[in-house]
């Protein structure tokens, strides 16, 4: 590669064929990054609705969640994986065949890079890893951009091409972000476009994901028993939705959704933690997640949750396989 080709505004209308309306283009684009590099944030600004669970620790999304860019002349399906990371348990070693799986799958290939943090080990970890996958075209994006100031962006813009040309990755486009700032959101869309195979729409108009409800559901509520705990219990909370089903003896225009679902811990010792002092930390949890869930599902719904012990689960493939994993 040449020169640096940095987008800072949108492409010309002569530069996007499709927008003429002869070719519709879809596909799947999949996020990268070291953990808390803004993948999920981004996803669900593109996507305009929270899909992917966000919260400021690693490893909290589990799940390839698939966000929808529907547009007149192209789909975009985002699919939101696991952040690569050097496994340390069984449950790592899996999060890490399912990104390379995903990786080999996708049309287009996002790598985001938090404008406010020098590229470090992590993030060398990952780019070695994407150099290795040649065919897939790769986007560099620098994430979080409303955090520094204008020196500080270019020099990170550089960084990241240098990067590229030291492990031989041809980065398609470099886009600054901010998915906070709305800033340039959609410009990444019209870039991420054009890189797409033509076809029709894989998904009908109003889908946002593809993912069922149930497991939409677990990831908000455990997002929501995260919250809190920040150290105490850095990912060892699996939640499980036993059952979603509408409360029989309500009219047609009151309808309640019961959902009982139960949130696994590793130890005995992690039940206080989750609970609280007389359950008041398992209260607002289910307060917190029943507001996303009613947003979501779009119905009022009861919420009942119980918190049990599976000893170990993150080390046991019994246990791991029985908890979605």
């Amino acid at each position: 590669m040449g020169a640096m080709s940095v987008r800072t505004q949108s492409p010309e209308p002569s530069e996007t064929p499709e927008s003429s309306g002869s070719v519709h283009r879809a596909g799947f684009a999949c996020f990268v990054g070291r953990p808390n590099a803004g993948k999920s944030t981004l996803t669900n600004a593109l996507v305009g609705q929270k899909v992917a669970i966000t919260s400021n620790r690693p490893q909290t999304t589990r799940h390839t969640v698939r966000g929808i860019v529907h547009r007149p002349e192209a789909q975009l399906i985002l699919v939101d994986t696991p952040g690569l990371h050097k496994p340390r348990t069984l449950l790592g070693e899996r999060l890490n065949d399912v990104v390379r799986t995903t990786w080999a799958e996708v049309d287009v290939i996002g790598f985001c890079l938090p404008a406010d943090q020098k590229i470090g080990p992590g993030d060398r970890f990952i780019a070695k890893e994407l150099a290795g996958i040649r065919k897939t075209p790769k986007v560099a994006i620098v994430t979080k951009t409303d955090l520094v100031d204008p020196k500080d962006l270019a020099e990170q813009l550089i960084a990241i091409d240098q990067l590229g040309k030291e492990l031989g990755i041809e980065w398609a486009e470099i886009v600054p972000v901010s998915a906070v700032g709305d800033k340039q959101v959609n410009l990444l869309a019209d870039l991420l476009i054009p890189l797409l195979p033509e076809g029709p729409a894989l998904y009908p108009e109003g889908d946002l994901t593809d993912e069922p409800e149930q497991v939409m559901v677990a990831e908000l509520i455990r997002e929501a028993a995260l919250e809190g705990v920040r150290d105490e219990l850095p990912h060892s909370i699996a939640v499980v939705v036993e059952e979603m089903l509408p409360r029989e003896d309500r009219p047609a225009d009151k309808p309640l959704l019961d959902i009982h679902a139960n949130l696994y811990i590793e130890r005995p010792s992690q039940k206080g933690i989750i609970i609280g002092p007389k359950g008041k930390r398992l209260k607002e949890v289910g307060i917190r997640s029943r507001k996303h869930i009613e947003a979501l599902l779009g119905t009022p719904v009861f919420l009942d949750l119980h918190v049990k012990v599976a000893k170990d689960w993150q080390r046991d493939p019994k246990q791991l396989r029985r908890l979605g994993f």
